[in-house]
């Protein structure tokens, strides 16, 4: 199938695909004429690739498990795969403790600001 097809048949933008083929995620056969043909597998190989990153897999990580991730299902449990997970959960982890203490430092601070009594007499600057 040409890319538009594959465009198409998946919801992907045809610049999106392209930049998927040069991150190497997706492997098209160029015809004669210079077309990129894909194989009937790609739309799932495309699915794969979005369901990845929803899960906040960056390319280069999706480039690297591709090969534990054949066919359907979930990814395969290979030590590349495995590594690479468990990874970018701590990474996630990290990621979501620091808002929390930002969260708590804007709450306390928007807190202390209501309780300032010269905060309500401060005029609104449109900010």
């Amino acid at each position: 199938m040409l890319i538009g097809e594959l465009a198409r048949r998946t919801g992907v933008a045809t610049r999106l695909l392209r930049y998927y083929e040069e991150q190497g995620l997706l492997h098209p056969h160029r015809d004669p004429n210079g077309y990129r043909s894909y194989p009937e597998s790609a739309p799932a190989t495309v699915a794969r690739i979005r369901d990845l990153l929803a899960a906040g897999l960056n390319t280069d990580d999706i480039a690297q498990l591709m090969p534990c991730a054949e066919g359907d299902g979930p990814v395969q449990a290979c030590q590349m795969s495995v590594r690479i997970m468990a990874d970018r959960t701590v990474e996630l982890d990290r990621r979501i403790a620091d808002l929390d203490r930002q969260r708590s430092h804007l709450a306390a601070q928007l807190d202390a600001s209501l309780a300032n009594p010269a905060a309500a007499t401060t005029p609104d600057r449109g900010v």
